[in-house]
């Protein structure tokens, strides 16, 4: 199988995250690794860029001040080509109170009801990767991939 994979640029990256609303992440929960999927919306403002989501208080995201993963991506697999966008960063719980950045922060959760902590990663790194194959990885994969 021969292929590329690229670096994708950081304002690519963003441009990404600009657009999606779903992606994942992952927190340490009682010594371990665990991703789940949520709700997400970019927050830019001048010097600042942020991951927001929303969850239920007690849920195991409801951390302040934790190191977090987040990721989204896309795959085309008859193209057998795709990319991801990874941030890495410190997950902190935001005010909901604070009526002045409630419609900035939302990232309006498809389920709502009791998704009343608000948090937001705080990146210190944003990369992403493209991968794009050109070869099949064997002949049999002709059958799934014609």
């Amino acid at each position: 199988m021969t292929g590329t994979l690229d670096e994708i640029r950081y304002d690519d990256c963003l441009a990404l995250l600009r657009f999606g609303e779903l992606g994942r992440i992952g927190v340490d929960v009682d010594g371990g690794p665990v991703i789940v999927p949520v709700n997400y919306r970019l927050v830019e403002a001048p010097g600042c860029t942020w991951i927001a989501l929303r969850t239920r208080p007690g849920n195991l995201l409801d951390q302040d001040r934790v190191p977090a993963a987040f990721e989204i991506d896309h795959v085309d697999q008859h193209a057998r080509e795709g990319w991801s966008v990874l941030v890495r960063g410190i997950l902190l719980r935001v005010d909901p109170d604070a009526a002045e950045f409630r419609e900035l922060f939302d990232p309006h959760p498809w389920l709502a009801e009791k998704r009343d902590r608000w948090l937001v990663l705080e990146p210190f790194s944003i990369t992403g990767r493209r991968l794009h194959v050109t070869t099949p990885a064997h002949p049999i994969s002709a059958l799934f991939f014609a």
